[in-house]
């Protein structure tokens, strides 16, 4: 490995060199690395295909996951989403005890009760914790996915951010079928309550309870909107909404 002289440092590969960055530090060495069909081929690599597969499917399984509740999520996430999303979603991977290593899934996993505890709980903004935005206790109704909160005081029991108004709660109940993709989602109505000393105890219903076979997920969106001369705003960035992932059945 060499250093890079010159006036001019670059990066990237050329022909069988390649020039890269390490520690403010301009390097060139020769293009390495194992070629694919070794990969693919090779029984000394088997670990690597077995590690490849099932990354595929988690990595399929998140996406599944976002895509089926992107409307929820468009509210309340972060940079960050995919990769905890992964990340969570491996250990479930893991708590397949039915297939070989190199063919365990996210679908068999999620059919334990340890792998769906792994997911409940989970905040897809993790600048905006459930836990820590709402102080009112809440129930959670998973034959209809109603939640309902326990005499609120937005004001006493609400982290909310500066210059916010009102506040507005959603659910979302989703079945969604890990083996063949295949998902249906239910929404509550918005309730929106203004950021005052008022007691209420607010409930939100799905219209329905999704149909299929498959595992099902309770969401629930937390959303701080600012109102201006009678129309409610949302916050721009979003950073202050929540949105978690109550339960897994």
């Amino acid at each position: 490995m060499a250093k890079q002289k010159g006036v001019f440092k670059i990066e990237g590969t050329l022909d069988d060199v390649t020039f890269f960055k390490r520690r403010d530090v301009y390097l060139v060495r020769n293009k390495g690395g194992v070629s694919k069909q070794r990969i693919m081929n090779d029984p000394a690599f088997a670990r690597t295909r077995e590690n490849g597969t099932e990354f595929t499917n988690v990595a399929h399984s998140g996406k599944m996951i976002r895509n089926a509740n992107s409307v929820l999520i468009r509210k309340a996430y972060d940079g960050t989403l995919s990769n905890r999303l992964m990340k969570v979603l491996s250990l479930v991977k893991n708590e397949d005890a039915n297939s070989s290593r190199g063919n365990r899934t996210v679908f068999e996993g999620i059919g334990t009760n340890d792998g769906k505890n792994l997911l409940k709980g989970f905040d897809f903004n993790s600048r905006s914790q459930l836990t820590s935005v709402l102080q009112a206790p809440f129930v959670l109704d998973t034959a209809t996915g109603k939640v309902t909160i326990e005499d609120l005081v937005p004001l006493d029991m609400l982290a909310y951010p500066q210059n916010s108004t009102h506040v507005s709660f959603r659910t979302g109940f989703l079945n969604l079928d890990f083996e063949t993709g295949a998902f249906e989602i239910t929404y509550s109505p918005v309730v929106t309550l203004e950021l005052d000393m008022t007691v209420s105890s607010p409930e939100m219903l799905p219209t329905a309870v999704p149909g299929g076979s498959g595992t099902q997920f309770y969401f629930f969106l937390i959303e701080f909107m600012q109102e201006v001369n009678g129309v409610q705003y949302a916050l721009n960035d979003g950073k202050f909404n929540v949105l978690s992932l109550l339960d897994v059945d």
